[in-house]
């Protein structure tokens, strides 16, 4: 007797949010050659949705603070910032605050490694 195969279906349907907002905190070398970035002091990691939403973030951090752009993706919404660990950890609450009360999206806490 065969088995019957299942299909599954997923569909994405993104609200307006910060889904991951993690700080590490002086980072190994090996990681920075790896993501092929400057060496710093920290590494902070964001997944914004809708995707476009990394433009508005990457404006208001290097607003902020005094951190540099690692990578930006406008189609997955990933943003990585560089910088030290107070700089780095300021931009990204400022992102959470700014996307939360201006604009109604559902922030991330920050996590920390």
């Amino acid at each position: 007797m065969q088995e019957e195969k299942k299909r599954f279906i997923q569909e994405f349907v993104p609200g307006k949010q910060v889904t991951l907002s993690h700080l590490i905190a002086n980072p190994d070398v090996d990681l920075f050659s790896k993501l092929g970035i400057e060496k710093a002091g920290s590494i902070g990691i964001l997944t914004l949705t809708p995707s476009e939403t990394v433009i508005i973030a990457c404006d208001l951090a290097t607003k902020a603070a005094n951190v540099s752009i690692g990578f930006l993706d406008r189609f997955t919404g990933s943003l990585v910032l560089v910088g030290s660990v107070s700089e780095v950890e300021m931009a990204m609450q400022q992102i959470n605050a700014f996307l939360s009360e201006q604009l109604g999206y559902t922030p991330s806490r920050i996590t920390k490694s």
